[in-house]
This record gives structure tokens, C-alpha cells and sequence, in this order.
């Protein structure tokens, strides 16, 4: 029994960390979330009842629905199910600015979670959940009614992700510069606790790196072909035209399904290709050795310059066309941060810069971000650039924060517990989660 808590720690916690890109869930005190799950979800509106034939990865929305001239939605979840292309099946998230947005579609990837990656009951565990800073108190207490009446949980718990990044990385202050799928952000953290004052965003992010790529692909006569289409492929020379067959009999697929399959194309090619260099300038990035890719239908191509011209954007946003001045590179962002709290808490932002997200896996971001930073940072002030070595530290920064947290024995009397919860409402988790 822990300090009259929830009625006991015994069985382990939930950690669910919620990112624009995918959903990371796992047990507290592993050093790795379980599983990922997209936040993309195929869905299908189905107008008849009639039963189709399903996977064990499809989730019938209409399944104890007394409600028969409701149409029915059918959904496929996880990567797996999703990338089986179907006729009329619409690629959504549930997320919008790093905050829940369809609510229907985030309880079906969570019964998902629960009965195909944790295999087990969520009375059982207590659950910690991560949240965009900038959450608003309506999401927050409709999350805390959700996990309490329908999951039943025995207690529940909300913390900002990059409070909880700053505590995977070992500091309960720091400044927070997580870039991932949809955004840029710099949060100011304080013993704990977030400076809303000083959060400063730029939506310059994964997603803007590879429709960046696919501008690129386009202008260059590069065709992007997902793997779904290829029926067979021929070997080709360097800068030849691909041959390849297409698949038979394939279904006719939707404009955001296909979309959603070429961009997991481009995104390998990001990952692969791009690097940012210290100092950008045209003659060093001439200088630089060109690397080969082969797309998915046999196509391929030495990238030479361009590597370091599409991730530049990240950090000066001034070349892109249509944006110009207006948004703010990775430097301006943390800096910006740093500028907008206390004088006498600066020092300690600029000593403990954590980098996290997955955007920032690119080759060379931390050094050039220090770079950039050490320019903007006052003489007076120490900055000190910390990122996690390791790939998976600094994807899941967030959700290691929370298993850290969730198994700490002095963090248990934090709970919102079921019994406070039916005493106090939802309101509760404004009160014990700042």
C-alpha cells in the first residue's frame, strides 16, 4: 500500500505518451515504450449493416450499437491493417496541434492498445498519460472523465511531455526544444513545472520536411511510387527510368490513403538522406560527398547538395518561397523561449537545453542547433546542449520521462485516484496535474 493512494502500486502503470505522429504505450519503469501505434487510423464509413469480412486489427465501431440506421464506421488500426490497400478507406488522425481532436477515433486506437499491445485489463492499472503543453483545461478534464468512467482506471495522472523529456533527460529545469511530425517547440521548464509565458512554436517539423521532399520530387521529374502499386521491378542504371509493373487487381484507394503510403516513402528518404551541416554555404555543401537512394520501384539516384538545402529550411526559414520572414528556424525558437522568462532564470534555460523528437534524429541538427545557440546566447551565460545519444531516447524522450516518473515511490501519493475522482469530478486534474 502506498501513502492511501489508489489502493496499492503491485501491478505496474500504464505510461501513454501522445505524439502527432504516433501513439507510445508501455509499462512504467521500461526503458522502452511496448509498442507504437500510428495516430494515422484508416477508417471506413460503411452506409449497410452488412457484416465484411475483418482482420483482428479492425475495430467495428458499430459492434453493440443498438442504434442500426447509424452508419457504420469500420477502422483499421496499426501499421499492419493500415497499409493493406483498401476501396474507400479515408487515412485520419485523431490528433490536431499536439492535442486530442477526434475523440471517437483515440478510444478505438485505446482499446486497440489495451487488448492487442498490453493484454490486459485497464482496471488494473493505474495510467499515465502525457500532454501538449498547451492543452486546453475542457480536453484535459473530458481525458480525465474518459480514462476514469469508461476505462475504469484505478488512478490517472497528466504531465506535459516536455516536463517529462526534461526528466528522462535528468533535469527538472531545462529549456525543451522538441521538433517532431507537426511543429517546432521551446518550453521553458522550472522545478517541474511549465512557464507558459515562454513557449514559443514554429510549425517548421517533420511534416514540413517532406512536403518540402516531394516539392523537390516533383520539379526534378522524380516519381514517387508506394510499395502498395509495384507488382515487379527491373534492375535499372543510375538516373535511368524505373520499369516496374504495376500490382493487379488493386482496389481503388483514397486520395489521403495514397498520400498517407507516399509519405512514409518520402519519410524513409528524409531519414536516409538529409543532413544539416554547421556552417551553410554553397560552396561547402558543393564540396560534400552525394550518397545513392533507390526508391521502391527501382529508380535510383546519387543526392548530392540538395541533402543539405531541404533541412536547411529548418534552421533559416528566409529561403523557402511564399514564407519568407514570418517563421521562426530551430535557434530563433529556443532563443525566442529563453528571451520571454525571468532574467535570474535564464542562466539555468541556456545550461540545460534538452533536444528531443523524432525531427531531430537528422544528421547534424544538435550541432548545428549548438552552433546557432551559442551565437544568440549572452557572453555572460554557459550553454549546454544536452541530446540523448541513442535513437530511441531521443524519439520516445517523452514517454521514458513518464516511466521514469510513473515508478518513482516518492511520485505514488501524486495520483488522482478513482476515490478522489468520484469525490471531486473531473475538475480534479486541475487541481493535482499542473
Amino acid at each position: 500500500m502506498s501513502g492511501g493512494v489508489y489502493g496499492g502500486d503491485e501491478v505496474g502503470a500504464l505510461v501513454f505518451d501522445l505524439g502527432h505522429y504516433s501513439l507510445r504505450a508501455g509499462y512504467a519503469g521500461e526503458e522502452a515504450p511496448k509498442s507504437e501505434i500510428p495516430a494515422t487510423v484508416g477508417v471506413l464509413e460503411e452506409a449497410t449493416t452488412a457484416a465484411q469480412i475483418g482482420t483482428p486489427m479492425e475495430v467495428d465501431s458499430a459492434a453493440g450499437n443498438k442504434d442500426a440506421a447509424a452508419p457504420k464506421r469500420k477502422y483499421y488500426i496499426d501499421t499492419n491493417a493500415l497499409h493493406v490497400p483498401k476501396k474507400d478507406v479515408e487515412a485520419v488522425s485523431y490528433m490536431k496541434d499536439g492535442m486530442i481532436d477526434d475523440w471517437d477515433l483515440f478510444e478505438n486506437v485505446l482499446n486497440y492498445a489495451y487488448s492487442q499491445c498490453i493484454k490486459s485489463d485497464s482496471e488494473l492499472h493505474p495510467v499515465l498519460m502525457s500532454e501538449a503543453p498547451w492543452n486546453h483545461r475542457g480536453r484535459r478534464e473530458k481525458l480525465t472523465e474518459l480514462m476514469f468512467e469508461k476505462y475504469n482506471v484505478p488512478a490517472f495522472f497528466l504531465v506535459k511531455n516536455a516536463v517529462l523529456a526534461a526528466f528522462a533527460n535528468g533535469r527538472s529545469t531545462a529549456l525543451v526544444l522538441d521538433s517532431g511530425a507537426t511543429h517546432t517547440s521551446a518550453v521553458p521548464v522550472h522545478d517541474g513545472y511549465v512557464l507558459t509565458q515562454g513557449i514559443v512554436k514554429s510549425p517548421l517539423g517533420g511534416d514540413f520536411l517532406t512536403a518540402q521532399c516531394r516539392q523537390f520530387f516533383a520539379q526534378n521529374d522524380i516519381e514517387v511510387i508506394p510499395p502498395y502499386m509495384i507488382g515487379g521491378k527491373e534492375a535499372v542504371k543510375d538516373y535511368e527510368k524505373a520499369k516496374w509493373t504495376r500490382r493487379p487487381n488493386l482496389p481503388e484507394v483514397t486520395k489521403s490513403w495514397h498520400d498517407y503510403m507516399v509519405n512514409e516513402v518520402v519519410q524513409d528518404f528524409q531519414q536516409s538522406i538529409l543532413q544539416c551541416v554547421d556552417e551553410y554555404s554553397e560552396e561547402t555543401i558543393s564540396q560534400m560527398p552525394s550518397v545513392p537512394y533507390e526508391f521502391p520501384n527501382g529508380y535510383h539516384q546519387d543526392f548530392g547538395s540538395e541533402r543539405f538545402k531541404i533541412p536547411e529550411c529548418l534552421f533559416d526559414p528566409s529561403n523557402i518561397k511564399g514564407v519568407g520572414s514570418t517563421m521562426l528556424g530551430m535557434g530563433n525558437v529556443a532563443h525566442n523561449a529563453v528571451s520571454m522568462c525571468d532574467a535570474d532564470l535564464r542562466p539555468n534555460l541556456y545550461g540545460n537545453v534538452v533536444v528531443t523528437g523524432g525531427n531531430t534524429l537528422l544528421q547534424g541538427v544538435p550541432e548545428r542547433l549548438n552552433r546557432d545557440l551559442s551565437r544568440k546566447t549572452p557572453p555572460n551565460m554557459r550553454l549546454k546542449l544536452i541530446s540523448a545519444q541513442g535513437s530511441s531516447e531521443r524519439r520516445f524522450g517523452a514517454w521514458i520521462g513518464g516511466s521514469i516518473l510513473g515508478s518513482l515511490g516518492s511520485f505514488q501519493q501524486m495520483w488522482i485516484s478513482k476515490q478522489e475522482y468520484e469525490e471531486g469530478g473531473r475538475s480534479q486534474v486541475d487541481r493535482k496535474c499542473p
